[in-house]
């Protein structure tokens, strides 16, 4: 495989999209991971914001690459010169909902696959939804996101260290 796509909104990014980055990254030679603007989601953190904390998260990947996009993913991925669509799997929902997916770009794109990744078994629980939830009621996010996206989090929700932490260290 040349060059493969993880799309997704990664509002926030977390340590299970970091696993499938990193697992992607092992088996292509680029990966782009494409920052969808959903115009039907209000998202936490601005597009430009997210860019800019995945290619924070990804910069000791020399083969990954971060890009905005809007619109259909498959033509996300023809534009960036891909032939691979990566998602992560977490549970049963998510294949389910991956599934639909795969269907409709096949429909659109037969000349793109799909990768699909199992998440590593201690981050299944993980969800961007949730952490947003755990960062706005002040919890710990300690082993669920990079330290510079629970600072944005914690900045976002203007959450104190000391209550963010609950002993004061991250």
């Amino acid at each position: 495989m040349d060059v493969a796509v993880y799309p997704g909104t990664f509002d926030p990014l977390t340590y299970g999209h970091m696993d499938i980055i990193e697992r992607a990254a092992a088996l292509v030679g680029k990966l782009v991971v494409g920052i969808y603007e959903n115009p039907t989601k209000q998202p936490l953190f601005p597009l430009e914001q997210r860019v800019s904390l995945v290619e924070e998260a990804v910069a000791g990947l020399s083969n990954v690459r971060v890009k905005a996009f809007k619109g259909l993913t498959v033509d996300f991925i023809r534009q960036v010169g891909g032939k691979v669509m990566v998602r992560g799997l977490r549970a049963n929902s998510d294949f389910e909902r991956e599934f639909e997916m795969a269907l409709m770009n096949r429909k659109l794109a037969p000349d793109i696959e799909l990768l699909c990744l199992m998440t590593s078994s201690q981050y299944q629980f993980l969800s961007s939804s949730l952490i947003k939830e755990v960062a706005k009621l002040g919890g710990c996010l300690e082993g669920m996101v990079p330290e510079h996206v629970a600072v944005a989090l914690r900045e976002k929700f203007s959450v104190p260290m000391e209550l963010a932490t609950g002993d004061g260290k991250m």
